[in-house]
């Protein structure tokens, strides 16, 4: 992985191999983000996304292998309980067109990963809320 950091946005490209996740928590803790937004395209081989059943309070993972796109990844950098913290979703497509998403897990590159972080001025922390069953924005 390599990036460069202008004013308040962060350009990066996560190498062939590289998990996702790993990199924006290690750029995430090297420029002491406490705020953010991320969008990022790019290809992956491997990757595990969650859907949330608010019902049954409970998330279930669905993983794929093989060749994907990165159709949209999308997601925030921000802390619970004063502590690095993300919640990202991601689409990807293979070669059919079909495509699986949901909350991201894991993704490991399979070619690059060209992603833009924005970062916020300011700090929102998270509370888990016993009654959704969720991590929440805490105002």
């Amino acid at each position: 992985m390599e990036y460069r950091k202008f004013n308040n946005t962060i350009i990066a490209r996560i190498d062939k191999g590289e998990d996702i996740l790993e990199k924006v928590k290690e750029i995430a803790l090297e420029e002491n983000i406490k705020l953010a937004s991320i969008n990022a395209l790019g290809a992956v081989s491997h990757f595990i996304v969650g859907v949330f059943k608010v019902d049954e309070k409970k998330y279930y993972s669905n993983e794929f292998k093989g060749t994907f796109e990165i159709v949209s990844l999308t997601g925030t950098i921000n802390t619970m309980n004063d502590e690095f913290y993300t919640h990202i979703h991601m689409s990807a497509g293979n070669d059919k067109g079909d495509v699986f998403g949901g909350h991201l897990n894991k993704a490991i590159v399979s070619a690059t990963c060209e992603m833009i972080i924005n970062i916020i001025d300011g700090k929102v922390d998270r509370y888990f809320d016993e009654e959704i069953g969720l991590n929440l924005f805490k105002f």
